[in-house]
């Protein structure tokens, strides 16, 4: 096999050393407006003693924000006494596109949680891409990457994780789900989860969580509550921070197959006929899309294919052919 290119990314921080560091991740970028420039993605790491390895990050897509805050606020407040272990914090992964407010970077139209594994030759996003697969995922023991709908999805909040081949995995991923205790956990399906940052870290054995923590291109009070009870939580139970898991009551929900997901197949002005939160029933209508090019027209009615808990639902006001209407889930327990 040929050799694998070293990747351009080298980080201004030491994550063998012991303490508080921030810095970055600096990843060389000539552009025309500096043409000796660097894409510089924050990071902080902080480490005591031996003990587990937590990986953080959020702004994997750049219209999230509850991971940028709740992390943003965690790299200044921890400290290295409070750490058993090593906590690495990477608030803003896609950093060119959580400047822009974009799902995917501006520089090259990349989403980075779906160019994984990467490449150390490929294209900006497909550098922080391989850095991640290569460097920082292999340091871990337990991963967290905190997400919410960004601009065109809104979701009841919820920490997840996947239907894994090894069980023993999956258990130990339930468990770190369950620990971060969200107001819902889901066992997620995913449409497409060949090239996620998710595969990439469960395919190397790794404690992976994940969240949907609502949308709508900005965070609320309540939503930065979550995630950052959630991280703490997730340390405790990991034995990195001392102390108790703090638990709220939670609702589990399953996407057992893609019979939960309604797709739009018109373009127009979406009504929806139920709410984040609400039973749905076999066929009830859960929204309804509207000619916007004339008026006198009876809408498109969709209907459910399955009955169960509305847990997600797309966002602004217009929709098009292909986007997603409506998640519906199964409440477990």
């Amino acid at each position: 096999m040929p050799d694998v290119p070293n990747n351009p990314i080298s980080a201004t921080v030491d994550f063998s050393r012991e303490g508080v560091q921030h810095g970055f991740l600096k990843l060389p970028y000539s552009r025309d407006d500096s043409a000796w420039g660097a894409v510089m993605i924050p990071i902080t790491v902080i480490q005591r003693g031996s003990g587990p390895t937590a990986l953080l990050s959020g702004g994997n897509h750049g219209d999230e924000y509850e991971g940028p805050v709740a992390l943003s606020k965690l790299a200044q407040q921890l400290s290295a006494e409070d750490v058993s272990g090593r906590v690495i914090i990477v608030p803003f992964m896609n950093t060119p596109a959580f400047h822009a407010g974009r799902r995917t970077s501006p520089i090259d139209k990349g989403n980075l949680n779906r160019s994984f594994p990467g490449r150390p030759d490929g294209t900006v996003t497909e550098k922080i891409a391989d850095y991640f697969n290569r460097t920082l995922l292999p340091l871990a023991d337990i991963v967290l990457d905190i997400h919410s709908g960004g601009r065109t999805l809104d979701f009841l909040p919820f920490a997840a994780c996947h239907v894994l081949p090894d069980k023993t995995q999956q258990a130990r991923c339930e468990a770190g789900m369950l620990a971060f205790n969200a107001p819902y956990c889901m066992r997620m399906l995913e449409l497409d989860a060949g090239s996620m940052y998710d595969t990439a870290a469960e395919s190397q054995g790794k404690v992976f969580v994940t969240t949907e923590l609502g949308g709508g291109g900005s965070s609320s009070a309540r939503s930065v509550a979550i995630a950052e009870r959630g991280v703490r939580n997730l340390l405790v139970h990991a034995g990195i921070l001392r102390g108790t898991i703090e638990l709220q009551p939670s609702l589990i929900l399953d996407m057992p197959d893609a019979s939960c997901f309604i797709a739009s197949e018109h373009d127009g002005l979406l009504e929806m006929c139920r709410d984040l939160g609400e039973n749905v029933t076999l066929g009830e209508v859960v929204a309804r899309i509207y000619d916007a090019t004339r008026s006198g027209v009876a809408p498109v009615e969709y209907r459910a294919a399955r009955s169960g808990l509305l847990a997600a639902r797309h966002f602004p006001g217009l929709v098009q052919c292909g986007d997603t209407l409506v998640v519906i889930a199964d409440v477990l327990a």
